[in-house]
């Protein structure tokens, strides 16, 4: 079935996008991935080529374009060559709702130009040892003194949690009032205090830094808060949820279709018992069975950006995207190891590293148990 979601303005665009990865990304990704982290010159080469930003007015360098059909192109053209990382979906699809929608106007003339530059690099640190998809259980907490709020608290497993100049830190400022007790704080590099753990050393997802984040009397200014009040952090993130998840469905619908054209290559070159190994009929079916699933979920998920486009994308709605396509995504990419055999398992071979880098599809923005729970509350029991 013919995908229709584009114009020919985001087909001209992926053809930008897929040109810089080619010359500015796949060369050099293995060697970070043996870095463990990605230099931040990428990110000012992808700024200055318009990756970064399209949200954000352009009286501060950005496009001034809502349409979350570019942050699809970005997501499926990095996904598409393995490049598993960029933190770019993380700063584009996440990051960029809190700091257009809820900065005031000094906020945005401070960190807008360097975010859509890519000489700011963000961050946004809810979880905690204790606290994961529990955001009213975290005990990061900042008390108010005069001009100031005094951070104090842990974090872990934050993406570009090395690289980031800015933090949007989830912390209590009033732990006695629940889900209304929550602020959200932007937290700067160089702050006193404020220092980084290690870079988490993962299954997967090598090159992408993912770090620890440690608060300690970090005074932090009063002009940082997001929104113009205390104790609304906890609605901000329910808010921008639906499309971090959204971001996160797009990314596992284009992983297991990379997949799936590779592994439909292989099977046709691959010789076994005098034939190549696409001609059984246990091949054709498993095929058949994962690329028509794949279909059908690309369906969905181009549903879901034209959705977000219009104002009218739920949570349940992401929800359902977001665990039936990663949940697929590990299916699909499973099933293709399997039938490039013992190459599989071989890290020359892209479905190996694929395999390794969509576990965590699952688990982040919401593990798949949490996904499920959202929508059976929506029934009303």
């Amino acid at each position: 079935m013919q995908r229709d979601l584009f114009d020919e303005e985001h087909l001209l665009f992926r053809e930008t996008v897929r040109e810089f990865m080619a010359r500015e990304v796949v060369p050099h990704h293995g060697q970070w991935e043996k870095d463990g982290i990605v230099p931040r010159e990428v990110w000012k080469k992808a700024g200055e080529i318009g990756m970064f930003g399209f949200s954000v007015p352009e009286e501060y360098g950005g496009a001034g374009i809502t349409d979350f059909r570019y942050n699809t192109v970005i997501v499926e053209e990095v996904i598409a060559t393995g490049s598993s990382g960029l933190g770019f979906s993380l700063h584009n699809d996440v990051m960029a709702p809190y700091l257009v929608d809820l900065t005031d106007d000094g906020q945005k003339q401070r960190w807008l130009p360097g975010f859509a530059s890519g000489e700011l690099i963000t961050a946004i640190a809810m979880t905690e040892p204790g606290a994961g998809s529990d955001l009213q259980g975290v005990r990061t907490t900042a008390v108010r003194e005069g001009d100031h709020y005094v951070l104090n608290g842990q974090k872990t497993f934050i993406t570009n949690g090395i690289n980031a100049d800015l933090v949007v830190v989830v912390a209590k400022t009033d732990p006695d009032a629940g889900a209304r007790g929550i602020t959200l704080l932007v937290v700067e590099r160089g702050m006193e205090g404020f220092t980084r753990g290690r870079n988490l050393d993962k299954i997967g997802m090598k090159a992408q830094d993912t770090a620890e984040l440690f608060f300690d009397d970090v005074r932090v200014p009063v002009a940082n808060r997001l929104g113009p009040e205390d104790g609304q952090g906890f609605f901000q993130l329910m808010n921008n949820l639906p499309q971090e998840r959204l971001s996160i469905a797009v990314g596992a619908v284009a992983a297991a279709e990379t997949v799936l054209s590779e592994t439909i290559e292989y099977c046709r070159t691959r010789q076994a018992f005098g034939r190549n190994i696409g001609s059984f009929q246990n091949t054709r079916f498993v095929l058949a069975e994962l690329v028509t699933e794949t279909e059908i979920a690309r369906h969905y998920v181009d549903t879901c950006v034209r959705a977000l486009n219009a104002g009218t994308l739920t949570a349940v709605d992401a929800a359902k995207a977001k665990w039936w396509t990663t949940e697929l995504q590990n299916k699909v990419i499973d099933r293709c190891l399997q039938l490039h055999g013992g190459y599989g398992y071989m890290m020359e071979y892209p479905v190996a590293k694929a395999w390794i880098d969509s576990r965590v599809q699952t688990i982040y923005g919401g593990t798949t148990e949490i996904m499920k729970e959202i929508i059976g509350r929506s029934f009303g029991f």
